[in-house]
C-alpha cells in the first residue's frame, strides 16, 4: 500500500478524470454532427455517456467486492495471470495511441502558432518551426517533469487548467473527425477511473461514482456545445481538421492563434495523466510486490515519453495504425472487460449468474463486442475507398 492513498479532493479528482475524458476526439465532434444532424447526435452522445457512467459502476462495483484498486488485478481475480496481462496490455496500448494523438495534435498545430506569433505566411524552414524539434522540447520541459509526479493528485491543478482552455476553445468557436466510432469512445477514462479512486479522499464507492458522474456530465455539456457551435458555423462545410478551415479565413488572426494555442495547452497537460495508467499497469506486471521506488517511476516515464516521441516523429501512418487499434482497445476498456469482470467477480451467492445485474453486465460486455466490430468495419470500408481523414478520436 503506498503512502498516498486517499489524498486527492474531491474537485481534484474531478479535474483529472473530465481531463483523462477530455480526448483529441473533441476535434472530431462538430464533423460527427455534421454526418448525423443534430437530434441524432445529441441521442448518440447521451446514449454513450449513460453507457460510460453504467460501465465505471460496474468496475467500482467488482473493486468495491474484492477491495481492489488496480485494473489489472480486478483482471486477475476475473481471468488469473491471462487477464491481468489483457488488461495491462489494452491499457498500455491504448494510452500510448492517445498520447501519441496528442502529441500529433503538438506536431502539426505548434509551429503554426510560432509562425503566426512571428507574423509569417509560410513555415521558412528554421529549427523552431520544426514540429518533430517542437515536441521533443515539449516532451522534457513539460509533459515529463509533470510525469514524475508521485500520485495522480498532484495533476489536479494542471488538468483544471487544461479544462480551463478548452472552455477557452469551446466558447471561442468549435473544430473535425471520423463519424460514428468517434462518439463511442468520446468518454473513454476508464483506465483512469481506479488510480483516481485509490487516490481520493475518504473514497467510498458512492463518492467516486459521483466524481465519474460530474466529469462525464461535464464533458457531455462541453462536447455538445462544442459539435453544435462547428456545426451550426459551417453546416456541411466542417472540414475533419476545422481549425484549418478557420485559418482559411485568414492564418494570422488573433482569436485562431488564441484557440489553437489552448487547444495545444490542453492536450499537452493531458498527456501526463494519460502517461500514469500505463505506468501502473507495467508496475503491476514487472514488479507486482514492489514498494515504490522513485528510480523505476521516473525510468518507465523517461522511457514511455521516449518511445512515443519516436512513433509520433518516425512513423507518420501511425494514426492509421492507432485507429485501429483504439477500435479494439476503447470497446474493451469501456464494455467488454467491465462487463465481463463484473459477472466473474461478484460472487453468486451475492449476485447468481442469472439475476439481472449479472445479464446487464453480459449484454454490455456484448454491445462492446458489436461496437468492436462496426468500428473495424466502418476504418477497414475507410480504407479500401481510400477517404481522406484525419486520426481518430481519443
Amino acid at each position: 500500500k503506498y503512502s498516498f492513498e486517499g489524498k486527492t479532493s474531491f474537485g481534484m479528482s474531478i479535474f483529472n478524470l473530465s481531463n483523462a475524458i477530455m480526448g483529441s476526439g473533441i476535434l472530431g465532434l462538430a464533423f460527427a454532427m455534421s454526418n448525423t444532424g443534430i437530434i441524432l447526435f445529441l441521442i448518440l452522445l447521451l446514449s454513450i455517456a449513460i453507457l460510460s457512467a453504467y460501465s465505471i459502476h460496474l468496475l467500482l462495483k467488482s473493486a468495491g467486492v474484492v477491495g481492489i484498486r488496480a485494473y489489472e488485478q480486478l483482471g486477475n481475480r476475473a481471468f488469473g495471470a491471462p487477464g491481468k496481462m489483457l488488461a495491462a496490455i489494452i491499457i498500455t496500448i491504448h494510452n500510448i495511441g492517445a498520447m501519441s494523438s496528442y502529441l500529433f495534435i503538438v506536431k502539426s498545430e505548434l509551429p503554426l502558432v510560432i509562425q503566426s506569433f512571428l507574423g509569417k505566411y509560410e513555415n521558412t524552414g528554421e529549427w523552431f518551426l520544426n514540429g518533430n524539434y517542437l515536441i521533443m522540447i515539449v516532451s522534457v520541459l513539460i509533459i515529463l517533469p509533470l510525469a514524475m509526479m508521485k500520485q495522480l493528485g498532484y495533476l489536479g491543478y494542471t488538468s483544471g487548467f487544461s479544462l480551463s482552455c478548452m472552455v477557452f476553445f469551446l466558447i471561442s468557436v468549435s473544430l473535425n473527425s471520423y463519424t460514428i466510432p468517434i462518439l463511442a469512445f468520446a468518454f473513454v477514462c476508464h483506465p483512469e477511473v481506479l488510480p483516481i479512486y485509490t487516490e481520493l479522499r475518504d473514497a467510498t464507492k458512492k463518492r467516486m461514482q459521483a466524481v465519474a458522474n460530474i466529469s462525464i456530465l461535464a464533458m457531455f455539456v462541453m462536447y455538445l456545445l462544442t459539435a453544435l457551435f462547428g456545426y451550426l458555423t459551417f453546416y456541411d462545410a466542417v472540414e475533419s481538421e476545422l481549425l484549418h478551415t478557420y485559418s482559411r479565413v485568414d492564418p494570422l488572426d488573433v482569436l485562431v492563434l488564441c484557440v489553437r494555442l489552448a487547444v495545444l495547452v490542453a492536450v499537452t497537460l493531458t498527456v501526463p495523466v494519460v502517461l500514469f495508467p500505463i505506468r501502473r499497469a507495467l508496475l503491476q506486471i514487472l514488479f507486482p510486490a514492489k514498494p515504490f521506488n522513485w528510480l523505476v517511476h521516473i525510468t518507465i516515464a523517461c522511457c514511455l515519453i521516449f518511445v512515443v516521441n519516436l512513433l509520433v516523429i518516425f512513423v507518420p501512418s501511425i494514426r492509421d495504425i492507432f485507429g485501429l487499434i483504439g477500435a479494439t482497445s476503447a470497446p474493451s476498456l469501456i464494455f467488454i472487460l467491465p462487463g465481463t469482470f463484473y459477472v466473474r467477480i461478484v460472487p453468486e451467492d451475492k449476485e447468481p449468474f442469472l439475476s439481472r445485474p449479472k445479464i446487464q453486465a453480459a449484454c454490455f460486455a456484448a454491445l462492446g463486442f458489436i461496437f468492436m466490430i462496426m468500428s473495424l468495419s466502418f476504418i477497414i470500408i475507410d480504407w479500401v475507398t481510400g477517404e481522406s481523414r484525419s486520426g481518430g478520436g481519443h
